[in-house]
Protein backbone atom coordinates (compact mmCIF):
# COMPACT_ATOMS: atom_id res chain seq x y z
CA UNK A 1 0.00 0.00 0.00
CA UNK A 2 2.79 2.20 0.38
CA UNK A 3 3.38 2.28 -3.45
CA UNK A 4 -0.31 2.23 -4.45
CA UNK A 5 -1.73 5.07 -2.29
CA UNK A 6 0.73 7.83 -3.54
CA UNK A 7 0.41 6.38 -6.93
CA UNK A 8 -3.87 6.54 -6.83
CA UNK A 9 -3.12 9.94 -5.16
CA UNK A 10 -1.29 11.36 -8.28
CA UNK A 11 -3.18 9.39 -10.76
CA UNK A 12 -6.45 10.98 -9.22
CA UNK A 13 -5.41 14.27 -9.05
CA UNK A 14 -3.74 14.70 -12.56
CA UNK A 15 -6.90 13.66 -14.13
CA UNK A 16 -8.89 15.80 -11.77
CA UNK A 17 -6.53 18.99 -12.55
CA UNK A 18 -6.94 17.95 -16.82
CA UNK A 19 -10.36 18.09 -16.24
CA UNK A 20 -10.58 21.15 -14.61
CA UNK A 21 -9.40 22.73 -17.86
CA UNK A 22 -12.11 21.67 -19.80
CA UNK A 23 -15.15 21.85 -17.57
CA UNK A 24 -15.64 25.23 -16.28
CA UNK A 25 -18.37 24.40 -13.99
CA UNK A 26 -18.05 25.39 -10.08
CA UNK A 27 -17.96 21.64 -8.83
CA UNK A 28 -14.81 21.30 -10.76
CA UNK A 29 -13.13 25.03 -10.33
CA UNK A 30 -13.10 25.17 -6.74
CA UNK A 31 -11.77 22.32 -5.74
CA UNK A 32 -8.95 22.71 -8.45
CA UNK A 33 -8.15 26.69 -7.24
CA UNK A 34 -8.17 24.50 -3.75
CA UNK A 35 -5.89 22.34 -5.26
CA UNK A 36 -3.48 24.84 -6.58
CA UNK A 37 -3.56 27.09 -3.65
CA UNK A 38 -1.99 23.85 -1.67
CA UNK A 39 0.37 23.56 -3.91
CA UNK A 40 1.75 26.75 -3.88
CA UNK A 41 1.84 26.21 0.22
CA UNK A 42 3.80 23.32 -0.63
CA UNK A 43 6.23 25.22 -2.62
CA UNK A 44 6.97 27.50 -0.09
CA UNK A 45 7.34 25.00 2.70
CA UNK A 46 10.04 23.59 0.09
CA UNK A 47 11.65 26.94 0.25
CA UNK A 48 11.93 26.77 3.79
CA UNK A 49 13.17 22.80 4.32
CA UNK A 50 15.68 24.06 1.03
CA UNK A 51 16.93 27.11 3.53
CA UNK A 52 17.14 24.91 6.88
CA UNK A 53 18.80 22.28 4.68
CA UNK A 54 21.58 25.13 3.41
CA UNK A 55 22.25 25.95 6.82
CA UNK A 56 22.74 22.69 8.35
CA UNK A 57 25.10 21.41 4.89
CA UNK A 58 27.11 25.24 5.61
CA UNK A 59 27.00 25.37 9.28
CA UNK A 60 28.57 21.40 9.63
CA UNK A 61 31.44 22.66 6.81
CA UNK A 62 32.19 25.48 8.98
CA UNK A 63 32.53 23.46 12.40
CA UNK A 64 35.02 21.26 10.92
CA UNK A 65 36.26 24.01 8.91
CA UNK A 66 36.64 22.50 5.25
CA UNK A 67 37.85 24.41 2.55
CA UNK A 68 36.73 27.75 1.58
CA UNK A 69 34.47 27.83 4.78
CA UNK A 70 35.10 31.22 5.39
CA UNK A 71 32.65 32.20 2.28
CA UNK A 72 30.17 29.58 3.72
CA UNK A 73 30.15 32.07 6.94
CA UNK A 74 29.56 34.74 4.55
CA UNK A 75 26.91 32.64 2.79
CA UNK A 76 24.89 31.92 6.15
CA UNK A 77 24.97 35.73 7.57
CA UNK A 78 23.84 37.11 4.31
CA UNK A 79 21.18 34.45 4.32
CA UNK A 80 20.08 34.91 8.09
CA UNK A 81 20.27 38.78 7.55
CA UNK A 82 18.01 38.41 4.76
CA UNK A 83 15.70 36.20 6.16
CA UNK A 84 14.93 38.64 9.35
CA UNK A 85 14.66 41.70 7.46
CA UNK A 86 12.27 40.41 5.26
CA UNK A 87 10.13 38.66 8.27
CA UNK A 88 10.55 42.02 9.49
CA UNK A 89 9.40 44.31 6.71
CA UNK A 90 6.57 41.71 5.89
CA UNK A 91 4.87 41.91 9.65
CA UNK A 92 5.62 45.43 10.13
CA UNK A 93 3.47 46.26 6.86
CA UNK A 94 1.57 44.54 4.50
CA UNK A 95 3.79 43.77 1.48
CA UNK A 96 6.43 46.63 3.25
CA UNK A 97 8.96 44.68 1.96
CA UNK A 98 8.01 45.15 -1.80
CA UNK A 99 7.44 48.85 -1.37
CA UNK A 100 10.21 51.28 -2.09
CA UNK A 101 12.21 52.98 0.95
CA UNK A 102 12.28 49.33 2.81
CA UNK A 103 15.21 47.55 3.93
CA UNK A 104 14.92 44.27 1.98
CA UNK A 105 14.38 46.47 -1.37
CA UNK A 106 17.79 47.95 -0.39
CA UNK A 107 19.18 45.07 -0.55
CA UNK A 108 17.92 43.55 -3.37
CA UNK A 109 18.81 46.92 -5.44
CA UNK A 110 22.11 47.90 -3.64
CA UNK A 111 23.94 43.94 -3.00
CA UNK A 112 21.97 41.65 -5.04
CA UNK A 113 21.26 43.42 -8.32
CA UNK A 114 24.76 44.91 -8.18
CA UNK A 115 26.32 40.87 -7.80
CA UNK A 116 23.63 39.06 -10.27
CA UNK A 117 25.50 41.93 -12.73
CA UNK A 118 28.61 40.83 -11.89
CA UNK A 119 28.02 37.85 -12.53
CA UNK A 120 26.69 37.56 -16.12
CA UNK A 121 29.10 40.28 -17.05
CA UNK A 122 31.93 37.59 -16.18
CA UNK A 123 29.59 35.11 -17.86
CA UNK A 124 30.41 37.16 -21.27
CA UNK A 125 33.90 36.04 -20.93
CA UNK A 126 32.51 32.38 -20.87
CA UNK A 127 30.37 32.90 -23.63
CA UNK A 128 32.54 34.48 -25.99
CA UNK A 129 34.91 31.52 -25.51
CA UNK A 130 32.39 29.00 -25.70
CA UNK A 131 31.37 30.65 -29.06
CA UNK A 132 34.99 31.03 -31.09
CA UNK A 133 34.84 27.70 -30.17
CA UNK A 134 31.56 26.59 -31.90
CA UNK A 135 32.15 29.06 -34.70
CA UNK A 136 35.12 27.25 -36.36
CA UNK A 137 33.87 26.79 -39.68
CA UNK A 138 33.98 22.91 -40.87
CA UNK A 139 30.78 22.54 -42.05
CA UNK A 140 28.48 24.23 -43.88
CA UNK A 141 25.58 24.87 -41.80
CA UNK A 142 29.00 25.67 -39.46
CA UNK A 143 28.92 28.33 -42.13
CA UNK A 144 25.51 29.37 -41.95
CA UNK A 145 24.96 29.62 -38.28
CA UNK A 146 29.04 31.92 -37.95
CA UNK A 147 27.11 34.52 -40.85
CA UNK A 148 23.87 34.77 -38.90
CA UNK A 149 25.73 35.08 -35.54
CA UNK A 150 27.78 37.67 -37.10
CA UNK A 151 24.97 39.44 -38.63
CA UNK A 152 22.65 39.72 -35.75
CA UNK A 153 25.53 40.80 -33.21
CA UNK A 154 26.79 43.40 -35.78
CA UNK A 155 23.29 44.69 -36.37
CA UNK A 156 22.28 44.86 -32.91
CA UNK A 157 24.84 47.47 -32.11
CA UNK A 158 24.83 51.24 -33.90
CA UNK A 159 28.25 50.30 -36.49
CA UNK A 160 26.18 47.82 -38.00
CA UNK A 161 23.76 50.25 -39.38
CA UNK A 162 26.60 52.75 -40.23
CA UNK A 163 28.91 49.96 -42.17
CA UNK A 164 25.50 49.62 -44.21
CA UNK A 165 24.18 53.31 -44.41
CA UNK A 166 24.74 53.77 -47.95
CA UNK A 167 22.63 50.18 -48.75
CA UNK A 168 19.03 49.86 -49.06
CA UNK A 169 16.78 49.60 -45.78
CA UNK A 170 16.07 45.89 -46.60
CA UNK A 171 19.80 45.30 -46.96
CA UNK A 172 21.09 46.55 -43.80
CA UNK A 173 22.54 44.93 -41.21
CA UNK A 174 19.95 45.92 -38.55
CA UNK A 175 17.22 44.75 -40.73
CA UNK A 176 18.50 41.58 -41.60
CA UNK A 177 19.45 40.94 -38.14
CA UNK A 178 15.44 41.50 -37.37
CA UNK A 179 14.12 39.13 -40.41
CA UNK A 180 16.81 36.46 -38.58
CA UNK A 181 15.29 37.00 -35.17
CA UNK A 182 11.49 37.34 -36.39
CA UNK A 183 11.67 34.31 -38.84
CA UNK A 184 13.67 31.53 -38.91
CA UNK A 185 14.65 32.27 -35.11
CA UNK A 186 11.43 31.89 -34.17
CA UNK A 187 10.53 29.37 -36.07
CA UNK A 188 13.25 27.51 -34.57
CA UNK A 189 11.86 28.55 -31.21
CA UNK A 190 8.53 27.43 -31.54
CA UNK A 191 9.32 23.96 -32.81
CA UNK A 192 12.06 23.59 -29.34
CA UNK A 193 9.11 24.44 -27.73
CA UNK A 194 6.77 22.41 -29.18
CA UNK A 195 9.39 19.94 -28.87
CA UNK A 196 9.69 20.21 -24.97
CA UNK A 197 5.66 20.64 -24.51
CA UNK A 198 5.12 17.40 -26.32
CA UNK A 199 7.80 15.75 -23.39
CA UNK A 200 5.69 17.76 -20.37
CA UNK A 201 2.90 15.68 -21.81
CA UNK A 202 3.97 12.66 -21.94
CA UNK A 203 5.96 12.84 -18.82
CA UNK A 204 2.96 14.00 -17.17
CA UNK A 205 0.84 11.22 -18.89
CA UNK A 206 3.84 8.29 -17.55
CA UNK A 207 3.58 10.20 -13.78
CA UNK A 208 -0.50 10.07 -14.13
CA UNK A 209 -0.82 6.32 -15.10
CA UNK A 210 2.00 4.96 -13.02
CA UNK A 211 4.39 4.65 -15.56
CA UNK A 212 7.01 6.88 -14.17
CA UNK A 213 7.78 6.48 -10.23
CA UNK A 214 11.07 7.82 -9.65
CA UNK A 215 9.80 10.14 -7.03
CA UNK A 216 8.53 7.01 -4.83
CA UNK A 217 11.63 6.37 -2.87
CA UNK A 218 13.74 6.67 -6.25
CA UNK A 219 11.83 3.58 -7.68
CA UNK A 220 12.64 3.17 -11.34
Amino acid sequence: MKREIPLLLTAGIGLFMILSFFVPHHVVSVPADFLQATAIVIVACGYVLGGANALRINLDAIGKRQPGWQYKVLLVAALVVTVVIGFLDGTSRQGAFLNEGSQSKWIYDRIYSPMASTLFSMLAFFIASAAFRAFRIKTVEAGFLAVAALIVMLGRVPVGDIMTGFLPDWARLGAMQDWIMNVPQNAAKRAILIGAALGVMATGLRVILGIERTYLSGED
